[in-house]
């Protein structure tokens, strides 16, 4: 049997649209090394580039290897530049945070493709209930139900099997990828993208017992998202009870994450995967959650705050503060705590073998 060939998959992001140097340095607010007129079509990875391509080369380990890479031009640490430790006769793009610089490349040329699934307009198999609003430029893709009332700005995108409940409102500029639920009521800002699978809106996890069953604690409140804002694939986001669960303008979720009914979350904060915030807990801004904690509930975060993987907070954490482990500590103590911990049989054996001698001397 014939073994099939090898395909070179090329993982790099082309467009139609093209940048020389110089612009690419206006557009970060960088410097520029080498030929300002070179072209530039793409982003790609280091070891995957093409002459009229940009890379990252951040790390010490890319830095070492920068005249080994094809690419057209460079985007590197100023710091690295100025201390002498770059030799290269190749195009550069020099300033003090690359990895943000680079984030701004590629997004260029990415909002220079179409999505996928863009058909433009609204499909023929798509529902659309009484009485809705469009913005222009707008692409319903096959299979999209939604409700009654429901108002679209510019520019929104919904993918096959997204659903809009009544009276949802979205803003300008907004992508909703597949198998994505809104439910009623959701009012959300401009440039917002939510990943497949995510349900925003479902009713909070609330009952009441009498000692023989739970009776359903109705949930008539709604999700409020601002601006700038993404969430992950496989998202919950519960409403509130009354009033609102609030997404604060540039907040990042990761996949996975469950945020329960009345959460806030503070501006410009990042929740990482598997993070679960239980309702009426209130998250500051710049913070961010790492993966797989738990935030238990009617708790306040402030600004600045850091949890720890799989930590577990079961009390309020001061602005500025890092915290980790179960239950949550100051993160230094938690290193101290966990490097103890596999040293814990040796001690305890010691403290055996301490007892039977004071035992001894203590019966002499």
């Amino acid at each position: 049997m014939q073994k099939p060939k090898k395909t070179d998959h090329k993982l790099k992001v082309e467009s139609a649209r093209k940048l020389s140097l110089k612009e690419i340095a206006v557009l970060v607010s960088g410097q520029v090394q080498g030929d300002p007129d070179s072209i530039i079509c793409g982003a790609a990875p280091f070891e995957n580039a093409a002459q009229d391509d940009i890379v990252l080369a951040e790390s010490v380990k890319y830095l070492k290897k920068i005249n080994e890479t094809s690419a057209g031009a460079l985007i590197i640490p100023k710091s690295k530049f100025e201390s002498g430790q770059i030799d290269t006769p190749k195009n550069l793009i020099i300033l003090d945070n690359p990895r943000v610089a680079f984030a701004k490349v590629l997004q260029f040329f990415v909002q220079g493709k179409n999505p996928p699934f863009f058909i433009g307009g609204i499909s023929p198999d798509a529902r659309v209930g009484n009485n809705c609003n469009y913005g222009d430029n707008i692409s319903i893709a096959p299979f999209v139900v939604i409700g009654k009332n429901v108002k679209l700005g510019n520019n929104v995108v919904l993918h096959p099997n997204v659903v809009l409940g009544d009276d949802v409102v979205l803003g300008d500029d907004v992508c909703i990828y597949p198998n994505v639920t809104i439910y009623s009521g959701t009012i959300m800002g401009s440039r917002i993208i939510i990943h497949a699978g995510t349900v925003i809106g479902s009713d909070g996890f609330g009952f009441a017992p009498d000692g023989k069953k739970y009776h359903k604690i109705y949930h008539t409140g709604i999700v409020k998202i601002d601006d700038d804002v993404e969430i992950g694939a496989c998202n919950t986001i519960d409403r509130a009870v009354f009033g609102q669960t609030w997404i604060k303008k540039g907040v990042k979720t990761d996949n996975l994450v469950h945020l329960a009914h009345n959460v806030t979350v503070g501006e410009n904060s990042v929740i990482v995967a598997q993070v679960g915030v239980s309702g009426s807990t209130s998250i500051g801004k710049n913070a961010v959650l790492a993966g797989q904690a738990g935030v238990g509930g009617h708790l306040q975060l402030g600004d600045n705050v850091t949890i720890g993987p799989r930590a577990g907070v079961t009390k309020s954490v001061k602005s500025g503060n890092v915290v980790s482990g179960v239950p949550e500590m100051p993160h230094k103590l938690w290193l101290r705590v966990h490097a103890l911990l596999p040293k814990l049989p040796q001690i305890n054996k010691r403290l055996l073998k301490i007892e039977k001698i004071l035992d001894k001397i203590s019966k002499k």
